[in-house]
């Protein structure tokens, strides 16, 4: 079991992940992933949608939302992700707690401690670089 998916960004990955908890008798900790600076490059919730994928997501009996995570903490205004967390934090919607952001990697950590971050993604500062060129 895992003790923690960063990336549920749509209710479909969500009933995925309940179907899996259901089988396997277990529950499943999560955050959500909010795409905060609405690239399309990257994946996530919009910000706007944020707060009712979480309020779906919440009545999923298998699923515990801990928190929120992005991929880009630094847009025009970091303290949005704040924010949204605080917003959602506030409607005490039933198996949500607000207690992981999970924001910044190698590059930017410390800017996104500064920010609020609770969990940061090292992988690269601890493993290097990925080799891309190597065949599987």
């Amino acid at each position: 079991k895992p003790s923690l998916i960063h990336s549920v960004d749509s209710l479909h990955l969500a009933k995925e992940i309940q179907k899996q908890a259901i089988k396997h008798d277990c529950s499943c900790d999560i955050l959500v992933e909010v795409n905060i600076a609405g690239e399309a490059s990257k994946f996530g919730t919009s910000r706007d949608e944020a707060i009712s994928l979480v309020e779906e997501i919440a009545k999923l009996d298998h699923i515990h939302i801990k928190g929120l995570m992005t991929i880009a903490p630094f847009v025009d205004d970091p303290e949005d992700i704040k924010q949204l967390s605080v917003d959602i934090a506030q409607k005490n919607i039933d198996n949500v707690s607000m207690n992981v952001m999970s924001m910044g990697m190698t590059g930017d950590y410390t800017v996104a401690i500064e920010e609020g971050a609770t969990m940061v993604r090292v992988g690269t500062g601890i493993f290097g670089e990925r080799d891309y060129s190597k065949a599987n």
